[in-house]
């Protein structure tokens, strides 16, 4: 217990799923969870249940595409805590297609929260920790950020961009004492996939490769942001945690 106490951390998409995992451990490991989301309504149920279990949390509506959002949730959470230590962007979306039939619309919505948000909040959060004197920034990105999946084009591409503006940024703030890493995992049971998962043959489609035959839970992605999070990981920066159930591995 205490691998995160007293540290300051955001989560984007918080809410539910992973998101929610995270901000669950980080709270159980003494981080104070500044949880941000565009569903006010599981965002609030899920930060009361957290101080419930003796948690400390918040809730702060937040568009990561939305630069204005993100300076209104810097401005709260320096004048609210002073710092930032920790930056987990988890917010993302899924639109199926190819890249002939993805309509541009689509590819433009989710470059727009899957990778511009992820931007967003390192540009944003970057000089409160920078003030800080350090920090940890963990970036979602997926097994699928590495390599390539049919049907998922615009997808792919947003997960691809995560891991490499991870690992640019990382070079840029390593002088600050700012850390920055992406995490890979593969299919993972959420609320979202719920119905992938009942299903044994998209979820077999999915599985892939997998060494271990079977999605993730999100505690055990969780416990791979825990460490990215915490000083136990005080000596990778740039890197990418694969959290994959050997999918990367045959």
């Amino acid at each position: 217990m205490g691998r995160v106490e007293g540290k300051i951390a955001i989560v984007t998409g918080g809410a539910l799923g992973m998101g929610r995992a995270f901000c669950d451990l980080l709270a159980q490991e003494g981080a104070t969870v500044v949880l941000a989301d565009v569903d006010e309504e599981n965002g609030n149920a899920s930060v009361a249940e957290i101080i419930k279990a003796g948690g400390k949390a918040s809730f702060v509506k937040l568009d990561v595409s939305s630069e204005d959002d993100w300076q209104a949730l810097s401005k709260k959470v320096e004048a609210d805590h002073g710092k930032v230590d920790v930056l987990v962007s988890n917010a993302g979306i899924y639109l199926s297609g190819t890249t002939e039939n993805t309509p541009v619309d689509e590819w433009d919505k989710m470059f727009s929260v899957n990778a511009k948000g992820v931007f967003l909040g390192s540009k944003t959060v970057i000089p409160l920790m920078r003030k800080a004197g350090g920090g940890s920034i963990v970036n979602i990105s997926s097994n699928w950020g590495i390599v390539g999946f049919p049907d998922a084009v615009a997808y792919c591409a947003t997960k691809g961009a995560v891991r490499l503006l991870t690992k640019a940024t990382a070079t840029e703030v390593a002088v600050d004492g700012i850390r920055v890493n992406s995490v890979h995992p593969s299919l993972t049971i959420t609320n979202l996939s719920k119905d992938i998962v009942n299903d044994p043959v998209a979820t077999k489609q999915l599985l892939g490769p997998s060494l271990l035959g079977r999605p993730a839970e999100p505690e055990e992605i969780a416990n791979g942001v825990l460490f990215l999070a915490s000083d136990e990981s005080r000596y990778m920066t740039g890197s990418e945690l694969v959290i994959d159930g050997g999918y990367l591995a045959s």
